[in-house]
């Protein structure tokens, strides 16, 4: 084995070491200073006697699996374009990124954390391919909060002057206008490589070309794509409804939906650290819950204990497993050439 190569090694594992330490130190943190996590633990330790508590808590915890496991597929189907990788190795660089943005600014370090497993295929085009994958993701949030919204307002906001009338149709307007904006721009992606090549030109062939792996992505590729989008949408939004049951929140499956939708809208609005999520998460919960739950405090403990738990399993659990993956990533390569191209 040359210098070389043991010099590699070494920075390799280094590295992922302190992104190891780093995960942990965080969550540590977070768990430690974090009040609604230590009165969530009591009331679930209250409700573990409670006839069906197991069972639903299992499902919940099941669908963890299956969340990122579609996330996993669905990264290896938009992955594949550039390098052939197993499905194992693409749960591992899922969970991978997770780790890696637990302590990175609204996860950005997802796409570093993933990008880092493969062996042949440029970081760049990884990093762009990962982010069509985000924003399939992001545009099933959007479209889904926002149409939740047009039917959260007359439901519980109709008695607001402010909010009834033409400002209410001319709501409905803007979002289904922007709905088919964003989705205009999701399926015509390709030509935001044409964009670039006319804005850099000749002169930034080193930049366009790597935009060209936009263009990799047919009419039927994106439709896979943003459909396995919304399956995982639909999988964590029942989790979370599931979770509230089991902390007793009395509400219906479609409110519930309405309301859980609006939820995550907001947080994807909402500039964020994924630790400090935890506690944004329970506020915004707690806040539109409250429309349709106005003063009851048993109910508002029942919220912010799914809303902790479903941080917990969803992401905090993932990002600890995550964490023992990071000594497979490849943060240099024998082929110099092959880190940014």
């Amino acid at each position: 084995m040359s210098n070389r190569t043991k010099i590699r090694k070494y920075y390799n594992y280094l590295i992922g070491a302190v992104i190891l330490l780093v995960t942990w130190a965080f969550i540590y943190h977070k768990v430690s200073h974090q009040n609604n996590l230590t009165g969530a633990w009591q009331n679930f330790r209250a409700l573990i006697e409670r006839s069906g508590f197991q069972v639903e808590f299992l499902i919940a915890v099941l669908l963890v699996f299956l969340n990122w496991g579609i996330e996993s597929f669905k990264w290896r189907l938009l992955i594949s374009k550039v390098e052939n990788i197993t499905f194992l190795r693409s749960f591992q660089a899922v969970l991978t990124g997770v780790s890696v943005s637990t302590f990175t600014p609204n996860r950005i370090g997802e796409y570093f954390g993933r990008v880092f497993i493969l062996q042949k295929a440029g970081r760049i085009e990884g990093i762009l391919i990962t982010i069509l994958g985000s924003i399939s993701q992001l545009l099933i949030t959007i479209l889904t909060g926002a149409t939740c919204m047009l039917v959260f307002i007359p439901l519980h906001l109709g008695n607001s002057q402010h909010l009834t009338g033409y400002f209410y149709d001319a709501l409905v307007v803007l979002v289904i206008s922007i709905d088919i904006f964003l989705l205009y721009f999701y399926f015509n992606i390709a030509q935001f490589y044409t964009v670039i090549e006319k804005l850099f030109r000749k002169r930034w062939r080193s930049v366009h070309k790597f935009f060209r792996v936009l263009t990799l992505f047919s009419y039927k590729d994106l439709c896979n794509v943003i459909s396995l989008s919304f399956f995982r949408y639909m999988v964590f939004s029942i989790q979370f409804y599931i979770l509230l049951r089991m902390f007793s929140v009395p509400v219906s499956f479609f409110e519930g939906l309405v309301v859980i939708a609006i939820i995550f809208f907001i947080m994807t609005i909402i500039p964020t650290i994924t630790l400090t999520e935890l506690g944004i998460r329970g506020s915004v919960a707690l806040f539109f819950f409250s429309f349709v739950f106005p003063k009851d405090e048993s109910v508002s403990i029942g919220i912010l204990s799914a809303s902790v738990l479903l941080w917990a399993i969803n992401l905090a659990l993932p990002a600890l497993i995550g964490s023992v993956f990071v000594f497979r990533l490849t943060f240099f390569r024998k082929n110099p050439n092959q880190i940014n191209s």
